[in-house]
């Protein structure tokens, strides 16, 4: 079982890396997030790998992160899902921004990745909602999100929220913008309240 790559860069296609790791080189498949952010030919990088041993093949997936690996096996706990599709949401949403697509119920975020329909969109974002907040990582705001996302957040933030995306605003930006009014106002402040502080964090 291979869990780290460290060696140097031998070559990059379009959905993989060639590593070179003290002349044996390796073939890891990449989100296409990841493999931007790799670097050029001849440099040195490091991946986190999660192996998969067929009956008719070994295939080696790279990752950037230990996160970043972590939900691309989360996301195949789904159904519908497979290693192909998980790497494409990957390659359309940071974990950060799937974790919070998750918590407020985000379907059409998710189905942004490509291969990803509506119906596989929603059981990404319901299937795992329970799972989300221990893997969300840097995603802020996580259990805030989830009562938005389930309906059962208090009158005036979800007023607020509402309010937010009425003007223009993403989901998770109106929603962090009120968490952040939250802590100026208080958790009793009324949803005028809300939205204006929302917007004066939103102006910066």
């Amino acid at each position: 079982m291979i869990g780290k790559l460290k060696g140097t860069i031998d070559e990059i296609g379009d959905d993989y890396v060639l590593v070179d790791v003290h002349g044996v080189c390796y073939v890891a498949y990449c989100s296409g997030r990841t493999l931007a952010k790799l670097g050029s030919v001849g440099e040195a990088c490091v991946l986190f790998i999660e192996t998969y041993v067929r009956e008719d093949q070994l295939k080696l997936f790279g990752f950037q992160t230990q996160l970043e690996r972590e939900w691309f096996n989360l996301l195949q706990s789904v159904q519908g899902v497979g290693a192909k599709v998980a790497l494409a949401v990957l390659s359309t949403l940071t974990p950060p921004e799937l974790a919070n697509a998750i918590a407020l119920q985000d379907k059409t975020a998710v189905s942004r990745a490509q291969g990803v329909g509506p119906k596989v969109a929603i059981r990404i974002v319901t299937e795992l909602k329970n799972k989300a907040p221990a893997f969300a990582g840097e995603a802020i705001n996580i259990g805030l999100k989830q009562e938005i996302g389930e309906g059962v957040a208090a009158a005036p933030v979800a007023d607020a929220v509402s309010a937010l995306t009425n003007l223009g605003y993403s989901r998770d930006q109106a929603a962090n913008a009120v968490a952040a009014a939250m802590k100026t106002a208080g958790e009793d402040a009324d949803s005028a309240k809300l939205i204006r502080l929302g917007l004066r964090e939103l102006s910066r």
